[in-house]
């Protein structure tokens, strides 16, 4: 089975490599330089494992970068969020016709770290595309519900993840976190339907961060 998925690594990347090799003059170089610095972090000591990978990252960040480019989000006509009622905004708007990007751009990157990395250097990778946003999102949740329960952590992590893996095929922070928002109402709804008030608790969450601060100040 690792044979498998190590061969079909390989012929990604090789697709890859000949898609780079195609198109080097548009190539953005700051992309390239990115690719390296990420995958210099996991200090491999495997020179062709990491060219792999810097290869396959460039390519996925290159792919994303030109299809938000090349779509606007004037594509998608103007209308009401089916959610809530309310106009789709320009951001909607732009998420909307990002998601329509082909699966394989997602999936070649995938398929790629999986068959090179460990479950903890998959993450480290997907991290750096997020600035690592699981993580201080997750201690966000932690200080507003300092009694949070393992479960609920565990479900809140879950959520976070699913929204890591799909924000990185967004260009730019600002829809990176338009997909955390999403699951982050994710996580307050299932905090609200196990009990918890997730409105009373960010407010008392706020009340108590304020109340500092002045204590500061008076200091």
């Amino acid at each position: 089975m690792k044979l498998k998925k190590w061969i079909s690594a390989v012929v990604i990347v090789i697709v890859a490599t000949q898609h780079l090799g195609a198109q080097t003059t548009t190539l953005d170089t700051a992309l390239q330089s990115k690719a390296a610095e990420w995958v210099g972090s996991l200090k491999l000591n495997d020179d062709a494992k990491a060219q792999r990978l810097k290869i396959a990252i460039a390519t996925h960040l290159t792919a994303v970068k030109d299809w938000h480019n090349s779509h606007p989000y004037t594509m998608i006509p103007e209308g009401i969020n089916p959610t809530t009622g309310g106009k789709l905004s320009e951001m909607d708007r732009q998420i909307i016709i990002c998601s329509t990007k082909p699966g394989s751009i997602h999936d070649n990157l995938m398929n790629v770290l999986k068959a090179e990395l460990d479950s903890t250097q998959v993450e480290v990778v997907l991290d750096k595309y997020t600035i690592g946003k699981v993580d201080f999102t997750l201690k966000g949740y932690k200080a507003i519900v300092p009694d949070l329960t393992a479960k609920e952590e565990t479900e809140i992590l879950k959520n976070l993840k699913q929204a890591r893996e799909q924000a990185i095929d967004y260009k730019n922070m600002k829809e990176i976190s338009a997909i955390f928002e999403i699951y982050k109402t994710k996580c307050e709804q299932y905090l609200n339907n196990n009990g918890r008030n997730w409105r009373q608790l960010y407010k008392a969450y706020v009340d108590k961060v304020n109340t500092e601060k002045k204590a500061q100040k008076q200091n």
